[in-house]
């Protein structure tokens, strides 16, 4: 339940349901500041959220949470307070481009 709760809040700091261990939530019209997003992904350690303009993404806490050959990229998305909020990292492959050979 607790995720359910978790994920339900951070989706309303960006204005759209999120979905938490595939389960849909629902608003309740709380927005969150910057603080309290990055604290809830820091406490949840993986999240699904609602991003402006785009599908939903997971956030991580750190490179712990993607798997073995991706990479964790810090992203930024708009909170009740803050535009441009650090609110975690997103797992993704890295292009060839970005390898160290």
């Amino acid at each position: 339940m607790r995720r359910l709760v978790s994920a339900c809040l951070i989706g309303l700091a960006f204005g759209a349901p999120a979905k938490a261990q595939g389960r849909a939530s629902t608003s309740t019209g709380r927005l969150l500041s910057c603080a309290e997003t990055i604290a809830l992904v820091k406490q949840e350690g993986a999240v699904v959220l609602a991003v402006p303009k785009g599908p939903p993404e997971r956030f991580v806490r750190d490179r712990s949470f993607c798997t073995f050959s991706e990479i964790a990229e810090l992203r930024f998305v708009p909170t009740r307070d803050n535009p441009q909020c650090p609110v975690g990292y997103r797992c993704r492959e890295p292009g060839f481009e970005e390898w160290d050979w």
